[in-house]
């Protein structure tokens, strides 16, 4: 006899090894037993409804309503909730992103999903959900968005090769996010070796849409950056294809730019680092040292405190409190007898005299500037990278002064700075775009302080070329993400996100049409006036931007990965 039954359109009936009746479900293979005399159609009937592979029950679902409270009539939320009321049906890709939003926003552990209370509650409200697994949660809190990579190898005492990974991204609610995915051994410092740990890291948390790698100026990152790039540009998530992927680190440049500049000039601190030393070696001498101040009359909380050779800025440090104490070192002299023997026996050196302290009140200034500039640039609590070209255009200015000055210690020191700093800097042709780009998105510069610094560095004629290319480069980022904006949005069944206002469908229509174009986003961005405020007034890049993405939505979702 025929089958009467509307589920065997869906399911294909066959015997097993067994001899026992079964139907397979034509979309997703799944086998029930169908036996009429035991078993019968009921569970292949459930199936064929809840089954997401089904075309079917997809199109001839009805939704359900559902009231989705918006607001509170009492303060804190303790009174009745007003809501609207919209369709819903179940969708087991939207119901994936929302549990990764919720691991992300109350930083939840991946294993939260594997855990039995969990899935018990899961199973009883929404049945028809498939839990992931933690990692494919791990996954899809990465798919969210692109994340930018920061990264450093070291040796330890023990002679072994550490590497640390840092994800950096801008989460829904234009919030700063800092995690580090990655702390482990490695082989060598060998750029290879250096590209494969980084890429075996990705990897295992299943991120694939990668903005930058922030590395030093080691040259095995140089070759570490050109293995990722091959790797990463494979997996098809690339911007540009990768070709901005490689961001140096400013922090280390600054650094070797102080480092040449110290070169010369390294007696008189050495005479401060042995003084300091010696006077910190018993508490005795700390309190003789303290009487002497008192009686020269000096007054500062500060302490003396000593540097770490290999490291500028504990020794701007201990050069700038020292100065403060410098009388208190001359009478210190006459007091402790032993104080000038013992220097004078470690390589001759002896007590910084008047000059020499003069000296230090030069390094002292020089060094104050780079240490300022350091702690601005460093900040891993707030985007920093929108302030990195301003900063770099500071410096330039700043050596160039120094360079012509008629002190011959700052000259040449200033120009000795300058021919590293031109080393990574002076070509901008040869630096990431991306610093360019993080200048012109922050609303108090735009396109017209690009031109002004250009100018001011690199010469008026030369820097309008820069600047026209770097308007250029604007545009082409801002199109990369355009495409990617439309397709991705063309890829969002329409019942997986709240019904928008006839305005909002209006814009997406322009939009998807390509009427639109940037005109609506780009171009007016542009044309808007400069934010203009007071220097001492703090301004909030992420809070701006939160604020107006809705103007600008495409733009915003591109800047979301030029400040981390």
């Amino acid at each position: 006899m025929k089958p009467r039954s509307t589920v065997w359109d869906h399911f294909t009936k066959f015997v097993d090894n067994t001899g026992t009746q079964k139907g397979k479900c034509n979309y997703c293979d799944k086998e029930f037993f169908c036996d009429p005399k035991k078993n019968g159609t009921t569970s292949l009937r459930n199936h064929m409804f809840a089954c997401i592979k089904n075309p079917h029950s997809m199109t001839t679902r009805q939704s359900q309503l559902s009231l989705q409270p918006t607001c509170s009539t009492q303060e804190g939320g303790g009174g009745t909730r007003i809501g609207t009321l919209s369709s819903w049906h179940f969708d087991q890709n939207v119901s994936r992103q929302k549990l990764a939003k919720m691991i992300i926003v109350d930083e939840l552990p991946f294993m939260f999903v594997e855990g039995e209370g969990f899935r018990e509650w899961v199973e009883y409200t929404q049945p028809r959900f498939r839990i992931p697994s933690r990692w494919t949660v791990s996954r899809d809190c990465y798919d969210f968005q692109r994340v930018c990579i920061t990264t450093d190898t070291w040796t330890s005492l023990q002679r072994i090769n550490y590497m640390c990974v840092t994800a950096h991204f801008i989460d829904d609610n234009w919030t700063l996010q800092k995690k580090i995915i990655n702390f482990c051994p490695i082989t060598s410092h060998k750029g290879d070796d250096i590209g494969m740990a980084i890429e075996s890291c990705l990897l295992n948390w299943g991120i694939k849409r990668v903005f930058t790698v922030t590395v030093d100026n080691a040259s095995s990152n140089d070759v570490a950056i050109s293995y990722l790039k091959k790797k990463i540009n494979a997996w098809g998530f690339s911007i540009l294809n990768y070709k901005y992927l490689h961001m140096r680190c400013i922090a280390h440049i600054i650094n070797l730019v102080v480092v040449d500049g110290m070169k010369d000039g390294l007696t008189p601190i050495k005479k401060v680092r042995d003084a300091v030393r010696y006077i910190r070696q018993s508490p005795a001498r700390l309190q003789r040292f303290k009487a002497c101040c008192e009686m020269e009359g000096i007054q500062s909380k500060s302490s003396l405190c000593l540097d770490v050779s290999t490291r500028w800025n504990s020794t701007y440090l201990m050069l700038s409190s020292a100065l403060k104490f410098e009388n208190a070192f001359d009478r210190y002299a006459t007091v402790d007898p032993y104080f000038k023997i013992d220097l004078q026996s470690s390589e001759g050196n002896g007590v910084p005299d008047s000059l020499e302290w003069e000296y230090i009140g030069k390094i002292v200034e020089f060094l104050g500037h780079f240490y300022e500039l350091t702690l601005r640039i460093s900040g891993s609590r707030y985007v920093t990278s929108n302030i990195f070209f301003d900063e770099i255009s500071s410096v330039d200015c700043l050596l160039q002064e120094w360079k012509s000055s008629n002190d011959l210690e700052l000259s040449c020191m200033g120009e000795k700075m300058k021919l590293k700093f031109d080393k990574y800097w002076g070509d901008p042709d040869k630096m990431n775009k991306i610093i360019y780009i993080a200048v012109v998105v922050d609303p108090r510069y735009k396109l017209e302080f690009m031109h002004f610094a250009l100018s001011t560095m690199y010469g008026k004629e030369k820097g309008i070329e820069l600047a026209k290319k770097v308007k250029l480069f604007v545009y082409e980022l801002f199109d990369d993400y355009k495409r990617i904006f439309q397709s991705e949005n063309a890829n969002e069944h329409i019942g997986n996100k709240p019904r928008m206002r006839l305005g909002h469908q209006f814009m997406q229509h322009k939009i998807e049409i390509g009427e639109a174009k940037s005109k609506s986003d780009l171009n007016s961005y542009l044309n808007e006036n400069i934010l203009v405020l007071d220097e001492k007034e703090d301004f909030d890049i992420l809070k701006w931007w939160k604020m107006n993405a809705n103007r600008f939505p495409i733009l915003s979702h591109m800047h979301l990965q030029m400040w981390t």
